[in-house]
């Protein structure tokens, strides 16, 4: 159980854009954070740095918006780019472990999909996006649908990754 102090300090985090929210866990957990991005182009990692103090728990970022740059950067196999394709969970998983990897992180976040307006294919439509996150030496890959523009499915993506990390925090116990 909660102590009074913990909930306080819970409900204080609730309150914050989910930026904050996401260092402030980092930084009690005493955790530190890379990001593997691909459709939000390093968006995810604005966001991040736009809070005083990131750079005691955020440690670099990836835009890795090729297959090639997936492969090189992030160690994403051959193989499961030309069997399952860049938007797929299988990538989005290896793109999160390569990126803690890669950088000595605890945690590391994984975007790739298609924010469109062209690409997309009756199985894998403009919208579909893959999220890993590696925490602590497991890794968790959700698989989400959004709608609207292409800076609307970009916005939504950033949401959901801040929104995906605090969730493996909040489970996470250190």
């Amino acid at each position: 159980m909660a102590s009074e102090k913990e909930a306080s300090e819970e409900s204080a985090l609730e309150e914050t854009a989910l930026e904050e929210t996401v260092v402030g866990l980092l930084k009690k957990k005493k955790m530190t954070l890379s990001l593997a991005e691909s459709c939000t182009g390093g968006a995810v990692a604005a966001d991040i740095v736009n809070v005083p103090g990131a750079s005691e728990v955020f440690m670099c970022g990836y835009v890795t918006y090729t297959n090639r740059a997936k492969r090189k950067c992030l160690g994403v196999k051959k193989s499961t780019l030309k069997k399952e394709g860049a938007v797929s969970a299988k990538c989005a998983g290896q793109m999160a472990k390569g990126g803690a990897k890669a950088a000595k992180t605890d945690v590391c976040l994984s975007v790739t999909g298609l924010a469109g307006p062209g690409g997309g294919t009756e199985e894998t439509p403009v919208g579909t996006v893959f999220m890993g996150c590696y925490c602590a030496g497991k890794t968790t890959v959700r698989e989400f649908h959004f709608e609207g523009d292409r800076k609307s499915i970009r916005d939504q993506a950033v949401k959901q990754a801040l929104t995906f990390i605090c969730d493996r925090l909040r489970k996470y116990d250190r």
